[in-house]
């Protein structure tokens, strides 16, 4: 179970985070596709006292390099 802390979306900071994915719209569809990943794995679990914030969690996992871009080969 994930450890309760205050996620924000000016936390971490998005100019940080487009460097590391490349544009904002890369990190747009990054973070929208493992926001619903994280939606869905927790519709599929135990229920919660109060929703997740999951396009936080999203972002905050792609800032720790947790979730990255992979590029074509």
């Amino acid at each position: 179970m994930r450890e309760e802390k205050e996620l924000k979306m000016a936390n971490p900071p998005i100019d940080e985070l487009t460097k590391k994915v490349g544009n904002k719209f890369l990190l747009t569809c990054l973070v929208a596709k493992r926001a619903k990943q994280l939606n869905n794995d927790y519709l599929l679990g135990e229920p919660m006292d109060k929703d997740p914030k999951v396009i936080a969690m999203a972002a905050e996992e792609i800032y720790e390099g947790k979730v990255g871009v992979s590029k074509p080969q």
